[in-house]
């Protein structure tokens, strides 16, 4: 082999080295177009399951039809709102024996509520005994409870009686000691034009001859009480009802989810938590000023459930949903956008939208003027959850709850 022919074969014979460089004009072709093939079916693939669910959302009628709504931005929590841990100091008691004790009252040391079994329970040192039974087995289901009852406010009349507001079966006086239950104002009764459809709290003057009480809503029951929340409806009355004349008589409608209600010292006048608005009203029901309505407190930091007297003077008001600031509100942004509500209740149920509501439990000690003179909290309601009432006697606070399985009871004297 002479000297050109030997440089052939090395040339011809060199090794070569493969680098990324090679190979990438060698395959882009085949990637770039696998991946638009990859793309395509996959948005394809979506159209076809998205589509259909689209097609229902547009056709499905939303259970609600929400209005537009103007709430104020909640008030900071500072000052006398500054969280704290004060609710987690009570106890349980009956746990795992009841379930919603909504409302307490009490006779001496005995205490008295109504659950969610329809039933009216006497509360006595350790021991719980039915007092009555308002509504028919069985209960337990969201169905159940039009027959089962639903007793939420609870009070202690002149004569030793109590006084029950059942959402569904109506207002009842009830014997404690044979468990009589008497039927004074039927849910479904037509007042003004309108049935009674979600009969809520009570309170009863010091003679007895007058029982004022709030219907939350004539379109919602009990059993819907999110989706009022929900669509603000502005159909809930304060009446009022004469235990000698079995008259029923409306004194104030147009509020949106009135709740507890609490006669004021004078009884000319009685607070209402307005539920959906966030705020106390002063309902006048007798007097020069019948007839008549001013905001005892405005713009709280929750949405208030029932109003009990404190021994101070004052009134205890709970909450067990909150307007966190800083932070953000769920109510408080759909509020202004009820289109999105009527988009989510087409879709979730609202057992699963309930998941969804932060648990807070927050009493606030309110005086003359609606001035907020101390507050206990359980953030996320480790303790005592749910909370409906506050009931003071003995310097206990004794917590009602619209779903947990006990009694709170704290000692104030330690908060």
């Amino acid at each position: 082999m002479n000297e050109p022919e030997g440089l052939r074969f090395r040339r011809l014979n060199r090794p070569q080295i493969i680098t990324d460089e090679l190979q990438e004009p060698q395959y882009k072709g085949t990637s770039t177009y696998s991946g638009k093939v990859f793309r395509v079916t996959l948005l394809t693939l979506a159209g076809f399951l998205l589509l259909p669910l689209l097609v229902v959302i547009l056709i499905l009628e939303s259970p609600i039809h929400p209005e537009l709504l103007s709430l104020s931005e909640p008030p900071l929590l500072v000052g006398c709102y500054e969280p704290n841990l004060k609710l987690r100091e009570a106890q349980r008691l009956f746990e795992d024996q009841i379930v919603g004790p909504e409302s307490i009252a009490n006779i001496g040391d005995v205490l008295y509520t109504g659950t969610a079994d329809g039933k009216i329970l006497k509360l006595d040192g350790r021991k719980s005994h039915v007092v009555a039974t308002l509504g028919k087995p069985p209960c337990g289901t969201r169905d159940e409870e039009l027959t089962c009852g639903r007793p939420l406010g609870i009070r202690i009349g002149p004569n030793g009686t109590l006084f029950v507001a059942d959402a569904y079966l109506g207002l009842f006086e009830v014997n404690p000691v044979t468990g009589e239950a008497t039927n004074l104002v039927s849910t479904g009764q037509v007042v003004a034009g309108r049935k009674l459809s979600f009969v809520n709290d009570l309170d009863v003057t010091q003679d007895g001859r007058k029982v004022y009480f709030t219907d939350s809503s004539s379109r919602w029951q009990r059993r819907d009480y999110l989706l009022l929340i929900m669509e603000a409806t502005a159909d809930g009355r304060v009446l009022e009802y004469d235990t000698e004349t079995k008259e029923v008589t409306v004194l104030m409608e147009g509020l949106r989810f009135p709740n507890g209600i609490q006669l004021l010292p004078g009884e000319e006048s009685v607070l209402v938590a307005e539920t959906t608005m966030a705020r106390i009203r002063r309902v006048h029901v007798s007097g020069l000023n019948k007839g008549g309505m001013d905001t005892f407190v405005d713009n709280l930091p929750g949405f208030p459930d029932n109003v009990r007297r404190s021994s101070t003077g004052g009134y205890w008001v709970v909450m067990s949903a909150v307007r966190p600031n800083p932070g953000f509100s769920m109510l408080d942004f759909l509020a202004q956008r009820p289109w999105i509500k009527k988009f989510i209740f087409k879709i979730f149920s609202q057992d699963v939208l309930m998941k969804f509501v932060p648990r807070y439990s927050l009493v606030v000690e309110f005086h003359d003027g609606g001035v907020c003179t101390r507050s206990l909290h359980d953030p996320h309601g480790l303790v005592a959850a749910y909370v409906s009432e506050a009931h003071e006697y003995d310097g206990h606070l004794y917590l009602g709850s619209f779903r947990s399985p006990y009694v709170a009871k704290l000692d104030l004297s330690k908060v």
